[in-house]
């Protein structure tokens, strides 16, 4: 039985096996047997990291017989087309790379992208060292506090001088006259004190003085030398009466008038341009015209430094000038001589 039935599939076979032993498959029903028997697929931005810009894919002479690197049997011939002649795809795809280029070449090919790049570089460096320049020169960051502390000692109303009702040192474009007097005469430092002569507080004065300065500003505490706040209104109410005069009562009663800088026609035509004095019974004289210049200021600083640092160097006084005159400059280079050569003692 079992004879029968080896007989009966042997002829089954035979009758769908040709003469050749071997079924035949047709290209057309049955697609490729050998890979790549398909057409390559066309050349486009997908296959750019293909060997797209390997020239050695256009070479004539790339081995025809590169073994394929995925092990398919190469395909006749006739099967690639008219020409019988390997596309760039086919030659990738069956034989690959056939090397790659790397070292001074490669980086040869790119010279022009790396010169722009650095020359890019170059000009971010030197736009950055334009935009972003070194640390302008400034006040000593104690100048900021004392200007501080003077808004708050200028609230006070009576520094101003009596009677002229002067106001020089608290004026808002003239005020910084106060923290350049501080700045040569004590460094900013409220705790100064100098044993020569028994100056004390951030606007050097003897504590006597002060207190008699003190009486007539109203202060409702006591004066103290030592205090900021204190120190600036006294040289306040002092520098402003230097300027105008003052008016007080004399040991017989009588009012006493004391004159100030802006009394005398001399010191008038130095500060404004005109020797003429506006004058009244009981008053000290002052300059008929407002000293606005530039120039009369810090002439007017420079006299009035001397008087209220007595003994001190006349190169001070000239210094106190040329601060308040630049006091929004601080880079000029008379400024940046001054600070770098400062000195507060021996006052």
């Amino acid at each position: 039985m079992l004879e029968n039935r080896a007989a009966e599939l042997e002829r089954r076979i035979a009758q769908a096996t040709p003469a050749g032993g071997l079924p035949e498959f047709l290209d057309s029903d049955h697609g490729t047997v050998a890979f790549p028997v398909f057409a390559p697929p066309d050349e486009s931005d997908a296959y750019a990291d293909s060997g797209r810009d390997d020239p050695d894919l256009d070479d004539r002479d790339y081995p025809a017989d590169a073994a394929p690197r995925g092990g398919y049997r190469e395909v006749p011939t006739g099967l690639r087309g008219g020409s019988g002649e390997r596309t760039r795809s086919e030659r990738l795809i069956n034989g690959g790379r056939r090397h790659v280029k790397r070292g001074p070449r490669r980086w040869f090919a790119h010279w022009r992208a790396i010169a722009i790049g650095a020359a890019a570089f170059a000009v971010g460096i030197t736009l950055i060292a334009v935009v972003l320049p070194g640390r302008s020169p400034g006040w000593p960051a104690s100048v900021a506090t004392v200007q501080t502390e003077i808004t708050t000692a200028c609230q006070n109303p009576n520094v101003v001088s009596e009677p002229a009702q002067v106001n020089f040192a608290c004026a808002k474009d003239t005020q910084q006259v106060l923290w350049v007097f501080s700045l040569l005469a004590s460094d900013n430092n409220p705790g100064y004190a100098d044993q020569s002569n028994g100056r004390k507080g951030l606007e050097p004065i003897q504590p006597t003085q002060g207190g008699d300065i003190a009486w007539s500003l109203n202060l409702h505490h006591p004066y103290s030398p030592v205090n900021p706040i204190d120190s600036l209104q006294v040289a306040a109410r002092a520098i402003n009466n230097i300027i105008g005069g003052a008016t007080v009562t004399g040991t017989s009663g009588a009012p006493v008038v004391q004159q100030g800088l802006e009394s005398s026609p001399a010191n008038c035509a130095k500060y404004t341009g005109s020797s003429a004095l506006i004058t009244r019974q009981g008053f000290p004289a002052v300059c008929a015209l407002p000293v606005s210049t530039a120039a009369g200021q810090a002439a007017l600083v420079s006299d009035v430094f001397a008087q209220w640092m007595v003994g001190a160097p006349a190169q001070f006084a000239t210094e106190a000038g040329v601060l308040f005159q630049n006091a929004s400059n601080p880079g000029d280079p008379r400024v940046q001589s001054i600070l770098n050569t400062l000195r507060t003692s021996g006052m």
